[in-house]
């Protein structure tokens, strides 16, 4: 059986290195061309970023909900639970080789 927990945590750690990454380049971005753009953008990875590193401490380190989620969690939750997570990851993969372009 597939560990499901094992799963989130990989994406979401995915998650959050690509949003880094991401919100590193559109803040040097607008740090260059002062566009409301790029600020945009930059505020927009930094709260995704918040959501995801959530998740991760929510998935790692939360005294009560990392034990549930570990344990009593449905698979069928899992299951969709990872698929808004890989989803999320694919978007911005995309997303980035876009921005990197």
């Amino acid at each position: 059986m597939i560990d499901w927990i094992d799963v989130a945590r990989i994406s979401v750690l995915c998650n959050v290195v690509l949003l880094l990454t991401l919100t590193a380049i559109w803040t040097r971005n607008y740090r260059a061309f002062r566009s409301k753009h790029a600020i945009g953008l930059a505020v927009f990875g930094v709260v995704l970023l918040a959501q995801n590193l959530l998740s991760l401490y929510f998935y790692l380190f939360h005294p009560v909900l990392a034990g549930w989620f570990a344990t009593d969690m449905p698979p069928l939750a899992w299951q969709a639970n990872i698929v808004v997570h890989v989803f999320q990851s694919i978007a911005l993969m995309f997303l980035l080789w876009v921005t990197w372009d």
